[in-house]
């Protein structure tokens, strides 16, 4: 059975710093018809969100955002659970680091981990672990992470759920004549250098995250789709039923057909 990896964001997990539950029941719902045809692990977003409903600290500052992860991740955990319950899907909490991904025998042993829960279906929900890392231990941002969870367990693709339907050639916000981009082989260097604008106040990615993901993909041969969080027929199609109707899916190249040569003419 093919491994896929879900990413969902803060933007569509969260609603006025409250878990967005019409939301959050959408992609369970999504994830229990999933499971029928893949092996899927799912990592999220939204834990500092939660955490501000019943703790109102910066998450500006180191503590601050720590503290707000702290009490968020049961709360988040929590939500996920009960409507997972729903569909009898068991779930189990993986939280790493950037660290994880740059020892052997700790990445050995996360994959394994991951193995050994899919394996007996369960549902692994991976988030970062805002808590006990210091600064240079994080990715930052869960697009990465989401990235390097999906090399690792050498997943067939990694599905971006955002709070955008694409990839599109400028600001959709800022020009109505934007057009998305329906596949793409190869990222702009030029893109990769532009500022990173989350549109959520907890949210720490943006366009650009989501792009350096896609790249750290590419390279290694991998693919990412990325799409819609709040309507999730995109994901619905494209994973389903085949169909590419909507959202942009960034894949390799795929390489040239070489060149039978031709039989010698005899003269």
């Amino acid at each position: 059975m093919k491994r896929l990896v879900i990413k969902v964001g803060t933007a569509v997990l969260t609603d006025n710093n409250n878990i967005a539950k019409e939301r959050m029941m959408n992609l369970v719902t999504l994830i229990a018809t999933l499971k029928k045809q893949y092996n899927v692990v799912l990592v999220t977003s939204g834990a500092v969100a939660a955490g501000y409903s019943t703790l109102k600290l910066d998450k500006r500052k180191q503590i601050g955002k720590k503290a707000l992860a702290a009490a968020g991740q049961p709360i988040l955990m929590t939500a996920y659970k009960k409507k997972f319950d729903i569909y009898d899907i068991d779930t189990a909490q993986i939280l790493l680091t950037e660290d994880d991904f740059d020892s052997r025998k700790r990445t050995k042993m996360f994959q394994e981990i991951i193995t050994a829960h899919l394996d007996n279906d369960i549902l692994p929900i991976v988030n970062e672990n805002d808590i006990t890392s210091t600064p240079d231990q994080q990715f930052g941002d869960n697009d990465q992470l989401s990235a390097n969870v999906a090399h690792e367990i050498n997943a067939d693709i990694l599905v971006i759920l955002s709070d955008i339907d694409g990839y599109y050639d400028k600001n959709p916000h800022e020009y109505k004549e934007a057009k998305i981009y329906k596949v793409i082989n190869e990222v702009p260097k030029s893109a990769l250098l532009e500022t990173s604008t989350p549109n959520n106040e907890f949210a720490t990615g943006g366009i650009i995250t989501k792009l350096k993901a896609a790249e750290y993909l590419l390279k290694r041969g991998k693919r990412m789709f990325l799409c819609n969080g709040f309507d999730l027929s995109a994901a619905e199609s494209f994973l389903l039923e085949g169909e590419h109707l909507l959202g942009t899916l960034f894949e390799p190249a795929k390489p040239a057909k070489p060149v039978k040569p031709a039989k010698p003419v005899e003269v």
